[in-house]
């Protein structure tokens, strides 16, 4: 299931300089890291920062997406696991270490190694409310899944022509460092299909791509505005995305922000709330507008204005052209991705490495 975050404060790491021109469109970069501890394994790097498009520079709009949040913006912390928390997770690491796993047909995939870190199995304990085996059920069935559904090898050419229109789109970071994942249903341009549903994975994986050091979850920005009941999802589509993201992403959501909701899609969530875990609806946020008396809109409390569309109340003055952000985000999720792994196999390729130090972090979680 999908319940409550916090994740661990996320320590600095290192960028790469910008372009001057690059500074009205992108915010400062986070400070330098500091020496890493004399027994760390690896000296790990901060996250390739690619540099702004040409036609950012010339049209003065955003084009892209943001590739680290504003300096201000940081993870909730989790809580340290207390000593018979820990013991748990010891015990779910034992078993997810094992040559071969119970329900699994054959032994673990590399790739599938490198998924099975700290953080996930803690986040799969969490969900589990701390009972071994069920979160060791909830590990192999998510691996299976995996295997069936295979998310890390959805191909972008494949899922491309489902964004040409903009219906989704990653756009900074909320002000706990969340990648925003936008949803916008006006935008809706295909049939309902099984690729609509990869769409929605497929960029999931892209937004976990871009978390930063110590964040695990995701903020999902719902925008409503100009959607008709034919562009909206079916129940049965709703369904199928909430049985995904509670069964193979437990502990991603840290929060849902709900903007311009016509009458019909409060039907609809009236209509799925029974489906959703409480802790799930307890994150789901419906900001106001702001009024022409020149209140702020309640979704700067959410985001910041810097990463935040003018449309909906923010500064950025977004564009999407699938051509120049299609590319754009592909690349540099691809970089992430490639950062990570190499970082992985350099620390033992190991089951239950440390997401902090994998996505560039400075400070190591020891098991």
């Amino acid at each position: 299931m999908l319940t409550a975050e916090p994740a661990a404060a996320a320590p600095a790491t290192a960028s790469a300089p910008r372009p001057a021109a690059a500074q009205a469109l992108a915010p400062p970069s986070p400070p330098s890291p500091a020496p890493a501890p004399v027994d760390s394994p690896t000296l790990p790097s901060g996250p390739y920062i690619p540099p702004p498009h040409p036609e950012e520079l010339t049209s003065g709009k955003k084009l892209t997406p943001f590739d680290v949040p504003l300096p201000q913006c940081i993870p909730i912390p989790h809580p340290p696991p207390t000593p018979e928390q820990q013991i748990k997770y010891n015990d779910l690491l034992a078993q997810a270490s094992a040559p071969a796993l119970q329900g699994l047909p054959t032994p673990l995939l590399l790739h599938e190694k490198m998924f099975l870190t700290r953080e996930c199995l803690l986040r799969y304990l969490r969900a589990a409310k701390w009972d071994v085996p069920t979160a060791f059920t909830r590990v192999v069935s998510t691996l299976l899944w995996r295997r069936e559904y295979a998310p890390h090898a959805l191909s972008p050419d494949h899922i491309s022509p489902e964004n040409e229109t903009g219906k989704q789109w990653l756009l900074g970071y909320d002000l706990n460092a969340r990648p925003c994942l936008s949803l916008n249903p006006a935008r809706q341009n295909t049939n309902p299909s099984d690729r609509q549903i990869q769409h929605l994975v497929f960029m999931l994986e892209r937004a976990i791509d871009l978390m930063p050091p110590g964040q695990e979850t995701l903020a999902l920005k719902i925008d409503f505005a100009g959607a008709t009941s034919g562009k909206t999802p079916t129940l049965s589509t709703g369904k199928q995305v909430l049985s995904i993201l509670q069964n193979h992403y437990p502990e991603r959501l840290g929060k849902a922000i709900n903007l311009s909701l016509p009458w019909f899609v409060s039907a609809f969530y009236k209509l799925i709330t029974p489906f959703v875990d409480p802790l799930t609806r307890e994150k789901l946020v419906f900001p106001a507008k702001g009024g022409k008396d020149g209140a702020q809109p309640e979704i700067i409390n959410y985001v910041p204005k810097e990463h935040l569309e003018k449309e909906v109340g923010g500064s950025c003055q977004f564009e999407y052209s699938h051509g120049i952000y299609w590319g754009a985000l592909v690349e540099l999720c691809e970089r992430r991705r490639g950062e990570y792994e190499r970082r992985w196999k350099e620390r033992g390729e190991r089951i239950g490495d440390s997401e902090v130090v994998l996505r560039g972090g400075m400070e190591e979680v020891k098991n």
